[in-house]
């Protein structure tokens, strides 16, 4: 790893999940901190990364969100909000989730993204490459503030990884990005139901608005990625899964840390397929141990797509 390899993850509002567990004497209640930026920042710092999120806290749920933060040791840049940072109970006792209740985010005043835009753009500055994940919630932040994060840190000549789709994807496009990564099912149905001709249609669009390179993941399907102008295909081990939940997040933070580590994009590749594929085989979001990921990216397979 290199010594200087560090992470900036934009987590704008995060999640705090309590979840109710089956246990052989009595039902457990479990509280974590949750939302896609989280759960990426917890992968890329499981692989030995110095990771710093930026992110939002109010109400009782913000303190308590605080709180598990810094009992994970987590480098927070945090501003103080009015309102209620979001929360979810999940019952799992069926083996399956149920959700029993939600409490939307509060959306953040001017002020408030004022200087979250602040705190965001200096970490994202000191950091090796900026990762940008969605809000819980589309009402909590303005798309613009993606735009401008890109923009401003691409201008400075920093690495940014994004996984938003819809007007977040749009806003980071026109600020720029080095990598969007996009699940399947967030692209137009025109595109998906004519299978991979589509597909790459779509990442060729995409690229054409801003991202220097693109991903797709799909499923348990191999991902196919425009690399710089290459299409290629990524074939991992096919798992059987235990939770399907967390693949996509996966391969995002894996591909971010090996970036970080000055490896090239079919490395950052390699390790983002494997980080997937290997998180379903788990029970938890944004979790594996990297000396796994690692032996299962030598089994990660890219070949060259033929351009439909």
């Amino acid at each position: 790893m290199a010594a200087d390899a560090s992470v900036w993850v934009f987590a704008p509002s995060p999640l705090l999940t309590v979840t109710v567990e089956r246990s052989p004497e009595a039902s457990e209640v479990h509280l974590h901190v949750g939302g896609q930026g989280y759960w990426l920042a917890r992968l890329i710092r499981a692989f030995g990364l110095r990771v710093v999120v930026s992110a939002s806290f109010g109400g009782e749920t913000g303190r308590v969100l605080e709180s598990l933060l810094a009992a994970e040791g987590f480098e927070v840049r945090s501003i103080k909000a009015a309102g209620s940072n979001g929360a979810y109970v999940h019952d799992r006792r069926s083996g399956e989730r149920v959700e029993v209740a939600e409490m939307c985010p509060a959306p953040l005043a001017r002020h408030e993204i004022d200087d979250l835009y602040g705190a965001s753009l200096v970490a994202g500055l000191d950091a090796s490459v900026c990762v940008l994940g969605g809000p819980p919630n589309p009402s909590v932040v303005a798309a613009d503030i993606y735009r401008r994060l890109a923009g401003d840190l691409r201008a400075n000549g920093k690495t940014v990884v994004a996984d938003l789709s819809d007007t977040l994807a749009e806003a980071v496009l026109d600020g720029g990005v080095s990598i969007l990564k996009m699940s399947e099912d967030q692209l137009p149905g025109s595109d998906r139901r004519r299978g991979v001709p589509g597909l790459v249609e779509a990442m060729k669009r995409l690229a054409a608005a801003g991202a220097e390179s693109v991903v797709i993941s799909r499923g348990d399907q191999p991902a196919l990625a425009l690399l710089d102008g290459r299409l290629v295909e990524a074939r991992g081990p096919r798992l059987a899964p235990v939770d399907d939940t967390g693949r996509c997040d996966s391969l995002t933070a894996g591909m971010a840390a090996a970036l970080a580590e000055g490896k090239d994009l079919d490395d950052a590749l390699r390790l983002g397929v494997a980080a997937g594929s290997l998180n379903v085989t788990r029970r938890g979001l944004g979790s594996g141990r990297r000396e796994d990921t690692e032996r299962l990216a030598q089994r990660v397979e890219l070949f060259e797509v033929n351009d439909p």
